[in-house]
């Protein structure tokens, strides 16, 4: 499977603000953005450089890439399904990305980042309405039951992902029972749920050229 190697770290960087791709630590005062807030590479402390109408709208799509962990390929199939879908191209390109089960795992607290939860689905530990689903790309439905195994639940770090999780509060469209380390997908987000600091209409301007 092929998967983007490229350090975590380096990546929100490159982009400018926090991507939260290394769990609890983008929340302490390790974060390399906090430490390093500018591009990574031998020209990343120039000033003054300014982007291109179309370098915005690339950057904002490799944001948005790295955010949700999808390849160039992965990311042009959704969007096609975003456009073909009623409704604002952008905002259901966004409610798509969401509705992955990787991500709802994310959001759930069954893992402390996009990547911990996509390996907690890759080996089996997550079941889609009482069914075994290792596939994180799958897409989840509104009244979808998702649970982690038995043999999940009892690992150290996603009892701890679940701890930190609960802290923060969980997403308004997730009804999630710690206890039972399970949660109901009540609903695709609605766009003023999601993050402000995406601007996904920069992504339809870039595919609409």
């Amino acid at each position: 499977m092929a998967r983007n190697l490229d350090p975590k770290c380096r990546q929100c960087r490159r982009e400018g603000e926090k991507l939260f791709l290394k769990g609890e630590k983008c929340f302490t005062d390790k974060c390399a953005v906090d430490r390093r807030s500018y591009a990574p590479g031998q020209h990343g402390q120039k000033s003054g450089q300014r982007l291109s109408g179309y370098g915005q709208q690339l950057r904002e799509k490799q944001k948005i890439r790295r955010i949700y962990g999808v390849l160039e390929r992965q990311f042009r199939r959704v969007y096609a399904e975003a456009e073909r879908r009623r409704g604002r191209t952008g905002e259901n390109l966004l409610q798509l990305l969401e509705s992955r089960l990787d991500t709802a795992a994310f959001r759930m607290g069954f893992g402390a980042s996009r990547s911990e939860a996509r390996q907690l689905v890759r080996h089996n530990g997550v079941l889609v309405n009482g069914r075994r689903v290792n596939i994180p790309s799958y897409s989840l439905r509104p009244g979808d039951v998702v649970a982690l195994t038995q043999g999940a639940r009892a690992q150290i770090r996603v009892k701890a992902a679940l701890e930190a999780a609960t802290s923060r509060g969980f997403p308004e469209w997730l009804d999630v029972n710690v206890e039972e380390g399970k949660a109901v997908f009540k609903a695709l987000p609605q766009r003023e749920e999601l993050p402000s600091t995406i601007n996904e209409s920069l992504v339809v301007e870039l595919y609409s050229r």
